[in-house]
């Protein structure tokens, strides 16, 4: 270790350091006075050890340990010592020793007044607003600073596993880049020696990637910062991290073998858990029949089952209109739920109305199967069920006494987005959901285009660079993909597919999404041009690290996996970004404002 100030952070100082002489630097992350004897809780960012001083023993450090108070930096120096038995701290890794100060050095005080308590011993909720503003005293807590030291241990593991064990190469991207249509909003960056021309923010680096499999160079990985202008949801940021990765000459079966050991690497290296292999596997459409979602959570069960075929010529309108319509009508039997689930709570105004509503369903319909298989409702269900469809219905979702039967009817998307979310939701309040427990799945065979209504146009549901399966080619717009995402007990941390890497196919692509042929080429035309050069099958993915490390630490934010985040208006409190700038900058790059505040 190069000349530093110290011989050895804080929370490293052990019993076998007893009787040397150590250095320590740090802040005061507390100070007690017991008797005249002065102890001080020494914190760095290894952690915490205490640090005594008293008249007699120590009289050379006595006055600056009267005169410290919380969050100084200082440099301390003494023996260290093993702690009488009584005061030994079995919590602490540095439990078992103090350390005798024959000096303290006051590096640096604290001129203003904490906006918040630091202290490792401090468990005070604190806004989150006033955590972002002073994000560097945030920072140094105990839970911040943990989180973002995991975060390094899995970058660090990432880096070993592809470097030395699979031979990946790590190359960067430009940050400065060409717009493209495809994906959220762009952030734009006008270009001053090019007036009237713009740069754009990476989405992501899939187009270089490719690029880099064309060139040769085989196996890439990359710790990638992204970019989205998007309307920011609760757990979004407008820039994020992924790992980034593609492979040559690799089957969808080799790349997705590979990205198991890894994330398996990862787990054992930082968690120290070792997770079962292979993963399990579901097609979408078997995710989206069970689950009602493409990235189902498969600690507990509570799977949906389909009844269209049953109620599509029932005397129930709701029902067989659904069906008559092209939508369907669908179940989600909770066993016990008669009793943990009340009528009020269903009907207009109760929260799992409220749930399911806030979906876009119209409202919830239900059945509580009570003794002996009777069947009781609210409404005209019952009434318009002949004998036969009741017991089929009973049958096809194994309910019993005691079941309650939510049914969701009508477009086939509203009703798995309303029945997933109660799903959840019931779930989560039944104690169903194991939260030590880690599932990951991986979900395969994701359709090539999805329905965009506003636009009137397909799109592709990954992006369009993605392979269609060889036996969908004779009709694109129906085609399965060879795409795959990786889920983490109901969130998608991971996703990627074998790319095309034939210009007829990829130009087939762009006109199934709309772009003409002459579009196609004004944006992608490099892309196309590179495939007439030799470029080999190929395929990768992409990581959300910021999501990955969230869950590894057990945060419900990713906010608080990133050193410093933006808030959920795309702004830094700390540095009060994104600002005003003065009109001659905007007039060496050729743009004006057209933004005219609100009058009020």
């Amino acid at each position: 270790m190069g000349e530093s100030m110290r011989t050895h952070y804080c929370g490293d100082v052990r019993a076998k350091h007893v009787g040397t002489t150590a250095t320590l630097c740090g802040w005061v992350d507390r100070r007690r006075d017991h008797g005249g004897v002065v102890f001080l809780d020494l914190r760095d960012r290894a952690g915490v050890v205490q640090v005594v001083s008293d008249p007699e023993r120590t009289p050379d450090s006595y006055v600056q340990a009267e005169a410290v108070r919380g969050e100084y930096v200082v440099r301390v120096t003494g023996r260290v010592s093993r702690r009488p038995d009584e005061s030994l701290n079995p919590k602490l890794p540095t439990g078992e020793v103090e350390i005798y100060a024959d000096r303290i050095e006051v590096l640096n005080g604290v001129g203003k007044q904490l906006p918040f308590p630091i202290s490792t011993t401090e468990t005070e909720t604190v806004r989150e607003n006033l955590r972002l503003k002073y994000r560097y005293l945030d920072l140094r807590r105990d839970r911040l600073n943990r989180n973002l030291r995991l975060r390094h241990a899995i970058v660090k593991a990432i880096r070993r596993y592809l470097e030395d064990e699979h031979q990946f190469v790590e190359v960067e991207t430009p940050i400065l880049t060409r717009s493209t249509p495809e994906g959220a909003r762009d952030y734009l960056v006008p270009s001053r020696v090019n007036p009237g021309e713009w740069f754009a923010l990476p989405q992501s680096p899939q187009l270089f990637k490719q690029l880099l499999m064309v060139a040769g160079f085989d196996r890439y990985y990359q710790i990638a910062r992204c970019f989205r202008d998007e309307d920011l949801r609760a757990d979004r940021q407008p820039e994020f991290t992924q790992l980034d990765m593609e492979m040559s000459f690799m089957s969808q079966e080799g790349i997705l073998t590979l990205s198991e050991a890894l994330i398996c690497h990862i787990f054992r290296t930082v968690k120290g858990v070792e997770l079962p292999q292979p993963f399990p596997r579901l097609t979408y459409a078997d995710a989206m029949a069970r689950y009602g979602c493409d990235r189902p959570d498969t600690r507990f069960g509570l799977e949906l089952v389909d009844v269209s075929d049953i109620v599509k010529d029932s005397g129930f309108k709701v029902f067989s209109g659904a069906v008559k319509s092209g939508g369907l009508v669908k179940v989600l039997p909770i066993p016990g739920g008669n009793d943990a689930i009340s009528n009020v709570r269903i009907k207009p105004g109760g929260d799992l109305f409220k749930e399911a509503t806030t979906a876009g369903a119209k409202g919830i319909a239900f059945i509580r199967v009570r003794d002996g298989g009777n069947i009781d409702t609210i409404g005209a269900i019952e009434d318009n069920l002949t004998d036969e469809q009741k017991q089929e219905l009973l049958a096809r979702t194994g309910a019993e006494p005691g079941h309650l039967l939510l049914f969701g009817a009508g477009e086939s998307t509203i009703v798995n987005k309303s029945l997933d979310r109660l799903r959840q939701v019931v779930g989560a309040e039944l104690g169903l959901i194991d939260p030590e427990q880690l599932n990951l799945l991986w979900v395969t065979d994701f359709p090539m285009f999805e329905w965009n209504a506003d636009e009137k146009r397909l799109e592709a549901l990954h992006h369009p660079f993605t392979a269609p399966n060889p036996d969908d080619l004779d009709d694109l717009k129906t085609a399965r993909a060879r795409a795959f995402d990786l889920v983490l007990n109901g969130v998608e941390i991971g996703g990627g597919s074998l790319r095309i890497y034939q210009r007829e196919i990829q130009e087939r692509v762009f006109e199934a999404i709309g772009l003409a042929q002459e579009e196609a080429y004004a944006k992608f035309g490099f892309l196309l041009d590179a495939f007439e050069y030799g470029t080999p099958p190929h395929g990768g993915i992409a990581y959300g690290l910021d999501r990955l490390a969230m869950l590894i630490a057990g945060e419900e934010s990713i906010r608080d996996v990133i050193a410093f985040p933006k808030t959920q208006q795309a702004a830094c409190l700390l540095t009060e970004a994104p600002n005003a700038v003065d009109e001659k900058q905007l007039g060496e790059l050729f743009v004006a404002s057209t933004y005219e505040p609100d009058a009020d």
